[in-house]
Formats: structure tokens, C-alpha cells, sequence
């Protein structure tokens, strides 16, 4: 009990920087970052953060966005699902199967 994860830290010395999580979900919100600048939707996600909850597990906050904004994020999502399928079309490589609801 003494060893658990739990007990080795307490509130007053536990920082989210002795965490592996931490710096995992800060690249991840990096590299999420970097694409949305690329794509011209910087202004679009005013929430994107990195964040710990109390369980020291990294999270990666998008917020609230708007209907277009969706939209748009959703069309970028498609056009990148078909380059995708496209590019394994022409290598000739077998496209993945879909999963959904077969998890």
C-alpha cells in the first residue's frame, strides 16, 4: 500500500511535470495545433489545451466550436480520408478495414 502510486505523492508535492502523461499530451496538443494553423482554424479552437485531470492521466481539451467551424473541420477530415484511400489505391496496397461497432 505504501508503494502505491497513490501514496507516493500527495497534494502539495505532486506536479503534472514528474508525469510522462504531461509531456505526451503536450506534443499531442503541439502537433494538433500545428495542423489547425496549417489549415487556417488558429482562431477557430479557442479552448485547445493540454490538461491533467486528478487522475494524472493527460487529456487534450478542444472546446467549444462553432457550426462552421465543424464543418469545416469535418470536410478537412474527409478530404484527408480520401487522399488517404486514394494513395493506398494507387500502391496497391489493401485498404484497412472499417471497424465500426465492431469493437
Amino acid at each position: 500500500m505504501g508503494n502505491d502510486a497513490t501514496h507516493r505523492h500527495d497534494a502539495a508535492t505532486w506536479s503534472p511535470l514528474d508525469s510522462d502523461d504531461w509531456y505526451t499530451t503536450r506534443n499531442a496538443t503541439t502537433a494538433l495545433r500545428d495542423a489547425l494553423l496549417s489549415a487556417g482554424l488558429e482562431k477557430d479552437f479557442p479552448y485547445l489545451r493540454a490538461e491533467m485531470n486528478a487522475f494524472g492521466q493527460g487529456l487534450v481539451e478542444l472546446g467549444r466550436i462553432s457550426p462552421a467551424t465543424a464543418e469545416r473541420l469535418a470536410e478537412l477530415l474527409r478530404l484527408a480520408l480520401t487522399a488517404g484511400l486514394r494513395r493506398l489505391e494507387e500502391s496497391g496496397a489493401e485498404p484497412p478495414e472499417h471497424r465500426r461497432g465492431k469493437d
